[in-house]
């Protein structure tokens, strides 16, 4: 990375210097060249987002839930990696809700007016040419690119837009009831921390969670498209599992990744790319170990969307392309198991049902299997088959791939199905290598298969269908891609 020109700025310049910089400072006569000779960026005429309506129709939501306060929702800031690097910024799912933008240090106020919220979006504005900004700071824009000016921003998002740095001065003389977003912006939370309490925020984030539960339509849309990379991923992995065989999980990693850039933002998630007993590691994401022909390949990924909408699917594959009589013995189980969840999605279910359908199948399978003394009640009522199932059977899904994770109990986990709602299906076995509980032969196989699934009118759809099963359908769609 270049050395950054911040560190040619006078120390009275408001301007963040680097400690070795190559340049001591700067003449007064390229301060001035610097200052003129731009040609005019502003962009006129934008069209509002994809999803302004949407994010419109919440804003409204969110100010009926809370008449008379003023709310404050941060997208958040940049986080440091290393030294005077950063990673990748992604706003945090409740701004990101709220708005459709996506920019680092973004805040949403809504001031209670009576006739409901007046909402602002404060923003960085456009670099500041006159001080030096645009390429003297680190942030500027010939460092990091063109931000939106306030007025394209407020074209793109439907919200007027103020300058950032002159909110915390405005939330400190607020006065009435305020609430924020708590854990993305620490100036924020400091310029209101004698006017919010841990209470009444944590009901803000409860009430953003709930909100989305329920899909909406351009949601549900960005969904099938994370998903629809997603499956494409998924066959670029098995187009180079040969290439993975002579390296290491991480080919397998990478050659995802690509997908997940090339058609999206990013991987929604860190990838799983489980090879032979990795698979039983629920979150292997070291992804280091050798891929071996007769093994089975654990994927779990995702694509996250532009939007910030993500894909989970796993497949278990064989990396050889067909299955061993043990190997497909275990993926069948799982498979009915699916089966019996998925069906369980209806509108009007309880959500546990589609979890204790698939429960039930696995422990049916583990007692035939002579792994664990029965009857099969007894086995789900002391929950003896969590020793080879693990985890729970699926959760909800969109912005976060583990989504609406602080909703009330008795809104999600305890909660009734509804058209909208979007959850994964995902039983899975593992048998661990040093398990001595369990013949010889099953040591060392997990096997999972991971589906998502919308909630409809009527039933349910499956929005990763266009991925292959069925053990025999795996094995023939690998061998069309590798021929």
């Amino acid at each position: 990375m270049l050395d950054d020109a911040a560190d040619q700025a006078d120390e009275e310049a408001p301007i963040k210097q680097r400690k070795n910089g190559l340049y001591p400072g700067v003449s007064d006569e390229l301060a001035e060249s610097m200052k003129s000779g731009w040609a005019d960026t502003e962009l006129h005429g934008l069209e509002p987002i994809a999803q302004a309506t949407h994010t419109a129709a919440r804003r409204a939501a969110l100010s009926a839930r809370f008449p008379g306060e003023r709310l404050v929702v941060p997208a958040g800031n940049l986080k440091t990696r290393s030294n005077d690097t950063e990673y990748p910024f992604r706003a945090s799912v409740e701004y990101a809700y709220l708005t459709g933008n996506l920019t680092e240090d973004g805040v949403l106020v809504l001031e209670p007016t009576s006739g409901g919220h007046k909402a602002t979006i404060y923003l960085l504005p456009r670099s500041d040419r006159e001080n030096g900004e645009f390429w003297l700071n680190g942030q500027g824009e010939l460092w990091v690119g063109r931000r939106h000016s306030l007025t394209e921003a407020e074209q793109l998002y439907g919200i007027p837009a103020s300058d950032v740095r002159e909110l915390a001065d405005k939330l400190r003389e607020a006065t009435g009831p305020v609430r924020v977003v708590r854990g993305y912006d620490a100036g924020v939370e400091s310029a209101l921390t004698d006017k919010v309490t841990a209470e009444r925020d944590a009901e803000l984030r409860v009430f953003l969670s709930e909100a989305r539960l329920v899909k909406d339509e351009f949601e549900a849309g960005e969904l099938q498209k994370a998903v629809d990379s997603t499956v494409r991923g998924f066959e670029d992995v098995v187009r180079v599992l040969d290439r993975a065989e002579a390296t290491s999980e991480r080919y397998i990693e990478g050659t995802f990744f690509l997908r997940a850039r090339v058609e999206g933002n990013d991987i929604g998630y860190g990838s799983i790319c489980a090879a032979g007993p990795h698979a039983c590691t629920l979150h292997w994401v070291r992804n280091d170990g050798p891929v071996r022909s007769g093994d089975l390949l654990l994927l779990d990924a995702g694509v996250e969307t532009h939007t910030l909408y993500t894909a989970d699917v796993t497949r278990t594959l064989p990396v050889n392309g067909t299955y061993s009589e043990i190997q497909k013995k275990i993926y069948d189980a799982v498979y009915e198991a699916q089966e019996a969840g998925i069906a369980a999605v209806q509108p009007g279910a309880k959500y546990r049902d589609f979890h204790d359908a698939s429960q039930r199948v696995l422990a049916e399978k583990l007692v035939e299997w002579g792994l664990v003394e029965g009857p099969v009640e007894r086995v789900l009522e002391l929950g003896l088959q969590r020793r080879w199932t693990l985890h729970g059977t699926g959760h909800m899904l969109g912005l976060d791939v583990h989504d609406c994770a602080t909703a009330r109990t008795e809104t999600y986990v305890d909660g009734t199905l509804e058209p909208g709602m979007c959850l994964t299906v995902e039983p899975g076995l593992y048998f661990q290598a040093d398990d001595l509980t369990v013949p010889e032969e099953y040591r060392g196989i997990g096997v999972r298969i991971e589906d998502d699934i919308l909630v409809t009118e009527d039933g349910n759809r499956n929005l990763s269908a266009g991925l292959p099963r069925r053990s025999d359908e795996v094995e023939a769609w690998m061998a069309s891609l590798k021929s």
